[in-house]
């Protein structure tokens, strides 16, 4: 058995998959099926907005100057000349010293006003308003072009597109979006022992857990899994299957077959079609891992114990699948907890240990790469660098949440 070429570091890994995995091509959807996909150019504004100055509190809208002696106890009375209607700001009445006009949430403020005192500040007498609150100008207002002005900038390539950012797409008109594709991701299980999940396995056999386990985070990362057949432990079928896959696909992911020992054929294979920049990462579960690419399409190779295919995923397949769709603006979910055990870590790895969250504690989950339980139970990762010793139990730490 060979050993390694040479473990490197993870941010070193992370680098070389950005550097082969250029973002795939754009496309076209409409405003309604935007929500999750990643922009493809930058979006401005084409009006102000709101468009008109306008209240953002139900009141009476007034010259600020006229409410300069108002209190409580004091309340200066002003004239009522009407009310503004909804939708209908051109109708609304222009106000002059001494005057006043109610104004609903959202309503235009008319002409003369410059401020809004709100409606638990008055009394409304009919005729005459006692306003019981000094304003300042601009008070309880939005000015025409205060939340975006004509041209200026309101989302960038790039951003991962949230509930409100859908929104604030159709408040500057855009009806159809400019996204990236989703990238078509190739899930190749390989291994003489993995047989599919409706089958029961014989001694020694094992059902194929990790093709689910990448297509699931290739949906959740917004790509499209595409899944190919088990191949068992043979390069030439394993090369035939790479070499038709490449026109459907950005990239693959190969599980098993990465270790270094006589019938593991990944690392081979991807070098006779195309290239290996690495095998073997200073990460712990996950040592065994390779990058490479074979003509336009990276390649990872994941080792096929369950809970070391999640950490990969999480640490390597993430970077992967933001680089191919472009994304730059999507963060991972973390939560800080306080560590309730010791958790010891050998030096010169980066290390990634499965917690459990119980309130503002994170446990420890300790168990072989090849469990499932303790991925199940788990709710993330805690990270260990790689020229750390372990963490101590009570100190607070990130929990990067599944």
């Amino acid at each position: 058995m060979t050993g390694f070429l040479r473990l490197i570091p993870v941010i070193e890994a992370i680098h070389i998959i950005n550097r082969i995995s250029p973002a795939v091509g754009t496309e076209n959807v409409p405003l309604t099926a935007a929500y999750g996909r990643i922009l493809a150019e930058d979006v401005q504004a084409d009006t102000d907005i709101p468009g008109f100055d306008r209240s953002v509190k139900d009141g009476f809208a007034v010259n600020c100057a006229d409410t300069v002696r108002a209190s409580e106890a004091a309340p200066v009375p002003l004239t009522r000349v009407g009310q503004v209607v909804m939708g209908r700001g051109g109708n609304s009445p222009a106000i002059r010293p001494g005057e006043c006009a109610y104004i609903p949430t959202g309503g235009a403020l008319p002409k003369g006003a410059d401020a809004v005192v709100m409606l638990e500040y008055c009394q409304d007498l009919g005729e005459t308003v006692l306003a019981g609150r000094q304003v300042s100008p601009g008070e309880n207002i939005i000015r025409a072009d205060e939340d975006y002005a004509r041209g200026e900038g309101v989302l960038a390539a790039g951003k991962h597109l949230k509930v409100q950012d859908i929104g604030v797409l159709a408040a500057v008109g855009v009806s159809r979006v400019a996204v990236r594709k989703r990238p078509v991701i190739g899930i190749v299980p390989t291994g003489i022992e993995l047989v599919p999940p409706d089958q029961v396995p014989a001694a020694g056999e094992v059902r194929d857990v990790n093709s689910y386990l990448c297509g699931a985070f290739v949906e959740e990362m917004g790509g499209v899994p595409r899944y190919y057949g088990i191949v068992r432990d043979d390069r030439a079928e394993l090369a035939a299957l790479l070499s038709s896959a490449l026109d459907e696909c950005d990239a693959f992911l190969i599980t098993g077959g990465s270790s270094k020992d006589d019938r593991d054929i990944t690392a081979d294979v991807i070098g006779s079609l195309g290239e290996v920049l690495a095998h073997g990462m200073a990460l712990a579960p996950g040592k065994p891992t390779i990058i490479g690419k074979i003509g336009h399409a990276p390649v990872i190779g994941i080792p096929g114990h369950p809970a070391s295919t999640r950490v990969v995923l999480a640490v390597l397949a993430g970077p992967l699948l933001r680089s191919l769709s472009g994304c730059t603006g999507r963060r991972e979910a973390k939560q800080k907890a306080v560590l309730t055990r010791n958790i010891p870590s050998e030096r010169g790895r980066e290390e990634y240990v499965r917690v459990k969250l119980l309130g503002d504690e994170a446990v420890p989950l300790f168990g072989k790469s090849g469990l499932l339980n303790t991925l199940v139970e788990s709710d993330g990762l805690i990270r260990i660098l790689q020229g750390w010793e372990g963490l101590e139990a009570g100190c607070e730490v990130d929990v990067t949440l599944w």
